[in-house]
């Protein structure tokens, strides 16, 4: 296995940390945080580099809030300059772990993401079921042979042990100063002082050490168990197979794995096995052989929203540019599947009018 050394210099050279400011203030240049850093830019990205070099940097405790998107989240916000930090360590790890990261692993990684998970596990359904093989004695052309394990992980983020995931990236980074400032980013929490359990959802870094984390499981169930159609988002997964029997065996055998190795486990109510047949609910779509519906979840939070948006589109303060951005994403989202009477009778586009 190749391993990196002398990566810190790297990381803290100011071409690197300059690079990780402009990804930092990506959509952020009309906040205030942002335009105050920049009024003395230079100056205050050389005083971040003499922290970094001289091992006194320390970043400060996290702002925590509240969202609910339906379900709800606690999500937490470093500083602008902790979050500079957070791009620089990731614009030096992300080419390394690239190259060892699994083909089916779809989240927080370049030209991957949620559409190309789904087209994925359409690939899977149709080579598992047989190109659509029907139920012997069942008319429905939905009615395809196969199962689906779906799979999630019980409050993953909340749960990662700080020490097994710097013994995961000790493996490939052999820096001492490289781990001690990732050890720095991972320790700090919302109260301020240090916490070796969890990671904030919400900082940048937070997502890329996610994959890290679970190299251990897609490696276990790619190369040890040799289990073909496997897609993982994050902390959630499936595996398709023909034979119920045998994805029993694999949801317990990954479970073993979890808790001994991770210290995490399955969320028992969340993972499941299911008749292809019946429709995966996976990334935010029931998915059927021969078509995907928008989860009712996530369609009757966007009519929420859409309510609330109509009633307070006459607010001078409104960026009304930003909620047609918003809801033209969503559109985008939504026609990945089979949307086209659901969009028409929201009336979204006569809505983008305004």
């Amino acid at each position: 296995m190749q391993t990196y050394n002398d990566l810190y210099d790297r990381l803290c050279s100011y071409e690197n940390l300059f690079l990780a400011y402009k990804k930092a203030r990506k959509s952020k240049t009309k906040k205030d945080y942002v335009l105050k850093f920049e009024k003395n830019l230079n100056d205050n990205l050389k005083l971040l580099q003499f922290e970094l070099i001289n091992k006194i940097y320390k970043p400060k405790k996290l702002k925590l809030f509240i969202i609910r998107d339906p379900k709800t989240r606690k999500i937490c916000k470093s500083k602008f300059r902790d979050r500079i930090v957070h791009h620089a360590i990731v614009n030096i790890l992300e080419p390394i772990y690239e190259k060892i990261f699994i083909y089916d692993s779809y989240a927080s990684r370049k030209d991957k993401g949620q559409h190309k998970a789904l087209k994925r596990f359409d690939e899977f359904k149709r080579k598992v079921s047989l190109n659509g093989k029907k139920l012997k004695g069942i008319k429905d052309n939905n009615y395809i042979c196969g199962y689906c394990l779906k799979a999630d992980i019980k409050k993953y983020f909340d749960n990662v042990d700080h020490k097994i995931l710097i013994n995961i990236i000790k493996k490939k980074i052999k820096d001492n100063n490289f781990v001690w400032l990732i050890g720095q980013v991972i320790n700090v929490k919302t109260g301020g002082g240090d916490s070796k359990i969890g990671m904030p959802l919400g900082n940048y870094t937070s997502q890329f050490f996610a994959n890290v984390y679970l190299i251990e499981l897609d490696y276990f169930i790619k190369y040890k168990l040799k289990i073909k159609y496997y897609i993982r988002y994050v902390d959630d997964f499936v595996i398709l197979h023909n034979y119920k029997l045998i994805l029993e065996f694999y949801k317990q055998e990954i479970n073993n794995f979890l808790k001994d190795n991770l210290k995490i486990e399955l969320h028992e109510d969340k993972s499941k096995i299911i008749p292809l047949h019946k429709g995966i609910k996976f990334l935010g779509f029931r998915n059927f052989y021969y078509y995907k519906l928008l989860k009712k979840s996530n369609v009757s939070q966007f009519k929420t929203n859409l309510r609330l948006w109509q009633k307070i589109l006459e607010d001078c303060n409104l960026d009304k540019e930003k909620l047609k951005a918003r809801i033209q994403g969503w559109m985008a989202h939504a026609n990945r599947g089979n949307s086209y009477n659901l969009i028409k009778n929201l009336n979204l586009k006569s809505f983008l009018k305004y």
